[in-house]
């Protein structure tokens, strides 16, 4: 209820972002290349490739605005995590509220993060609760960005991986919009 609240009924004059992390993105490299699209037939690649390596993508979707803060981080650490919360916090003017809602990962419940909570008193952490990580609404961000460019993109490096990302979220800044949630009462149904 406190997170759906967040999204329907935001705090005036606060700020709300789901963040979370996608972990273990991989930089494959095709060792065979794209064939691209014909009449009559789909694109197709070979399924061989060579790994680069692994990436984390940190982000946090405005609520607001359906715009998203990102950085990618070569580990998947509580101290990578502070480091993003300070980013998103720089990103808000000086004076608001702001609500973070997350999962229940043991990084985002570290002293680490406690200590940056006590020195951000104007920063809230909603937690989903657990197994309910589809109410945080950056997954559904996280499931856009694996099937426009994770899925079947072409990585030379992870330097190259982490650039496409950061590519694709100036891209799709540009037209960002909030996503709107309803709900529906299935219990009180006319019969």
């Amino acid at each position: 209820a406190d997170i759906i609240g967040l999204y329907l009924r935001p705090p005036a004059h606060a700020a709300v972002f789901c963040v979370d992390e996608k972990s273990a993105i991989q930089a494959l490299d095709r060792l065979d290349p794209v064939l691209p699209l014909s009449p009559g037939r789909a694109e197709r690649h070979g399924f061989e490739y060579f790994r680069h390596g692994t990436l984390s993508l940190y982000a946090a979707l405005n609520t607001a605005s359906g715009e998203v803060l990102g950085k990618t981080a070569n580990r998947h650490t509580s101290a990578e995590f502070v480091v993003f919360l300070q980013e998103v916090v720089a990103s808000v003017e000086a004076g608001r509220q702001i609500h973070i809602i997350a999962d229940n990962l043991s990084t985002h419940k570290t002293k680490a993060v406690e200590a940056f909570l006590r020195e951000h008193p104007r920063v809230r952490l909603h937690f989903t609760p657990t197994y309910s990580s589809w109410l945080n609404q950056v997954e559904i961000w996280f499931s856009k960005i694996q099937r426009d460019i994770i899925a079947r993109g072409v990585f030379e490096s992870r330097a190259d991986l982490a650039r496409k990302i950061m590519r694709y979220i100036r891209h799709y800044n540009k037209a960002a919009v909030p996503f709107r949630w309803s709900y529906q009462n299935t219990a009180k149904r006319i019969r």
